[in-house]
């Protein structure tokens, strides 16, 4: 059986058969027929052209799970147009007509959308969680998306256009993140309604009859948004909402002007004060009870800084005079002692035991990068200020520089941080205010700590969706929503006493920085990952194996499945001890690594152009993964051994340097062929060999298994931070 994640499927309404395989060459007709073909795993490709009901589409076009649907993202749909409707039965809704219907965790991307019925829309979510990205909605009859239900999508980069009633109609307890789309002469530009709570970034809304009009109870969060040029209202708030304009530690960042009746209308019933902070508003085109506050910090902009600093001035005690620190030893205290600190730090502080954090501060004075204070204490609920973390970001990392050290107006060269500051600056952790300084006494909230540490360090590839795991998801600023996912999918995020509560705009605690920091330090195979009960796990949803309960590998497919690098089977299943194929590696390394090309790429006359692993086995191939043979065949079904696992890995990784004295562990060393046992030693000194039940015996020519190559690329991916480093005993080391 072939893993749903190999499907590839290509649509061409023009030269397409229905009855073809969907391959490239022969692709099908119709979405409608690729939808009921696709499985788990599946990606659609839709060529150029018109899809319509003369074509031979059903509607509404239903998206599967786990299914994804591309045109041409770079042009927005341009040249894909997709018109039609069809009769849903919604559950909140009754009867209506649309176009298409997206399950959870499907994606659209890259599609002109029109509905050619009365009140049709273009795109139906309800109480599911979908992507789309970079479409185009134009004259649908009523809505481009209407989002309803418990539904929380995300909806980016798209343009709404003449569409009758709204671009986007949000109700119910509906969420989920709306970013940097644009809405232009739509009826309204954004409907948001009922309970409705939906994140809206980056939007730009202009030319419509009004921009954005909330009713009922909605609560959405609106950040950075551009409302403008609307024919009547900017922004219309009604009945009982309470949109959140800002606070604090987080400005708005919205600018509404230039509207044609009034920008912001409180029209509440009964009369609500809406506060506004740091938002771009014209006090005498407002109208109800509005209160303007500003902020310290301008408008976000679209490269805002590494950190972005608080807004609110430090909740300490009255400012003090930093004493002397010794920069060879820096320590995350609140008070330094007179005289700089100067020796071992303390190996057991005296008031960490049984506290929830001590196995990461322990780990950390362990290892000389924190220490506690003269009394053998550590105080791990005192607060830590901007200079203490850069002081510990300096010790702990020696990365390459990616800026000159900025200068800043209240941190001479006689300050005691002062070196400490320009390296965490200079290495890309953290940086100062807009005026120029840095405010090394000010306390560290938890969203700078976790964003300066995934910015220093490099990490990307968060999954927006991981962030539906904290209840109080929507104080997270703006500018850290993508360092907080990554840092979330990372395992870096260490919440305590509740795992569900971020508390973003907190300042962090001593203890808070232990675990944070400590799990940064796994996160770059720094560190062996340790237990504890604080360490936020997302939520991987609908991301569950029928098979892995028990299973010695769980945790590392879970944590390639989180990353969308691996998917199972349609029936629920992963099937971990099945032995696998090159064809089968070549697709799991080629979504996981995505390596670039080294070499040129084979033709093999065992892989034709209709095989379904070609485009997979192309790029291993030019990745430096896997050859043929000299007769030209690649042996796509031929099932790898463990040997042959790790040699390719190790090729196409470029590894080298392995001490063959390494495989003195293994208690069947003497059945690693000679020629490829430095290969192996390069593979256990990088962490990557996972042994099975037994960690110290490699069987090199037993046939590896779906569990072992994907626990084995997590490995690889982990020592650069693309995967979540797994704590296993079946990890050689």
């Amino acid at each position: 059986m072939v893993q749903a994640l190999s499907n590839l499927l290509y649509v061409n309404p023009s030269t397409g058969n229905d009855s073809a395989s969907g391959s490239q060459v022969t692709p099908l007709k119709t979405i409608t027929k690729a939808t009921q073909q696709a499985t788990a795993g599946s990606s659609i490709r839709l060529m150029p052209g018109t899809y319509n009901a003369a074509t031979g589409e059903v509607f509404p076009l239903v998206v599967p799970s786990n299914v994804t649907v591309v045109g041409d993202e770079s042009q927005k749909g341009k040249g894909i147009q997709i018109t039609g409707s069809g009769r849903y039965l919604s559950a909140s809704f009754g009867g209506q007509n649309v176009t298409f219907k997206l399950e959870s965790l499907s994606t659209l991307k890259g599609v002109t959308i029109t509905t050619n019925e009365s009140r049709g829309t273009g795109i139906w979510i309800e109480s599911t969680n979908p992507t789309v990205v970079n479409c185009t909605f134009v004259n649908c009859q009523r809505e481009g998306i209407f989002v309803t239900g418990t539904a929380k999508p995300i909806v980016t980069d798209c343009v709404f256009f003449q569409n009758a009633a709204a671009g986007i109609s949000i109700v119910r307890e509906a969420k989920g993140e709306y970013r940097n789309n644009v809405c232009q002469n739509t009826g309204y530009g954004i409907a948001v309604g009922d309970s409705a709570a939906p994140l809206l970034v980056g939007n730009r809304i202009f030319e419509n009859r009004s921009g954005i009009v909330l009713s009922r109870a909605a609560r959405p969060v609106l950040r950075n948004n551009i409302i403008e040029r609307n024919t009547e209202t900017g922004l219309v708030i009604l009945e009982t909402c309470v949109p959140d304009l800002g606070n604090p530690q987080e400005p708005g960042g919205n600018a509404i002007r230039d509207n044609g009746e009034v920008d912001l209308q409180n029209a509440t019933n009964p009369q609500i004060t809406i506060v506004s902070v740091g938002n771009q508003l014209n006090p005498t085109r407002l109208q109800g009870a509005i209160e303007l506050l500003a902020n310290e910090i301008p408008p976000i902009s679209t490269n805002p800084p590494i950190v972005t600093p608080p807004v609110t001035p430090p909740k300490v005690n009255p400012p003090k005079v930093d004493p002397p620190f010794n920069p060879v030893d820096p320590e995350i205290i609140v008070e330094p002692p007179i005289d700089p600190i100067i020796g071992k730090p303390t190996i057991a502080p005296s008031d960490i035991q049984g506290h929830w954090a001590e196995p990461f501060i322990q780990s950390l004075v362990n290892k000389q990068f924190v220490s506690g204070f003269p009394d053998g204490t550590f105080k791990p609920e005192t607060v830590l200020t901007r200079a203490q973390f850069a002081a510990v970001l300096a010790k702990t990392f020696d990365l390459p520089t990616k800026r000159q050290p900025s200068t800043f107006a209240d941190v001479p060269s006689s300050f005691w941080g002062a070196a400490a500051i320009a390296k965490a600056n200079s290495m890309g952790f953290i940086a100062g205010f807009p005026d120029g300084t840095f405010r090394p006494g000010q306390n560290l909230t938890r969203v700078q700590a976790i964003v300066a540490l995934v910015n220093g360090l490099g990490l990307t590839g968060g999954a927006l969706n991981v962030l539906s795991t904290y209840s109080d998801r929507t104080g997270i600023p703006s500018y850290a929503i993508e360092s907080v996912s990554t840092a979330t999918q990372r395992g870096i995020v260490v919440n305590y006493p509740n795992l569900k509560q971020l508390n973003p705009n907190r300042d962090m605690t001593r203890a808070e920085f232990a675990g944070v920091m400590y799990q940064a330090l796994v996160a770059i195979n720094r560190s062996l990952a340790i237990a504890s009960n604080y360490i936020v796990k997302p939520d991987i949803g609908l991301i569950q194996f029928t098979d892995l309960d028990s299973h010695w590998a769980k945790d590392f497919v879970l944590s390639m499945a989180m990353q969308d690098y691996i998917r199972g089977y349609a029936d629920g299943t992963f099937q971990p001890d099945v032995p696998i194929t090159r064809s089968q590696f070549a697709t799991i390394a080629a979504r996981a690594i995505n390596p670039p090309p080294r070499r040129t790429t084979q033709s093999f006359n065992d892989v034709p152009n209709t095989h379904w692993a070609k485009d997979s086995i192309d790029q291993i191939v030019s990745g430096g993964f896997l050859v043929g043979d000299a007769s030209g065949k690649f042996y796509p079904d031929q099932k790898m051994t463990r040997l042959q696992l790790v040699q390719a890995l190790v090729s196409g990784l470029s590894l080298s340097g392995g001490n063959t004295a390494t495989l003195d562990k293994l208690t069947d060393r003497a059945s690693i062929p000679a020629d490829a046992q430095t290969i192996v030693a390069t593979a256990i000194q990088n962490r990557i060999v996972v042994n099975y039940p037994d960690v110290n015996q490699f069987t090199p020519k037993r046939e590896a298994t779906r569990a072992e190559v994907v626990a084995m690329i997590n490995q690889a991916l982990s020592r650069s931070g693309r995967a979540l480093a797994v704590n296993s005993s079946y990890i050689l080391v």
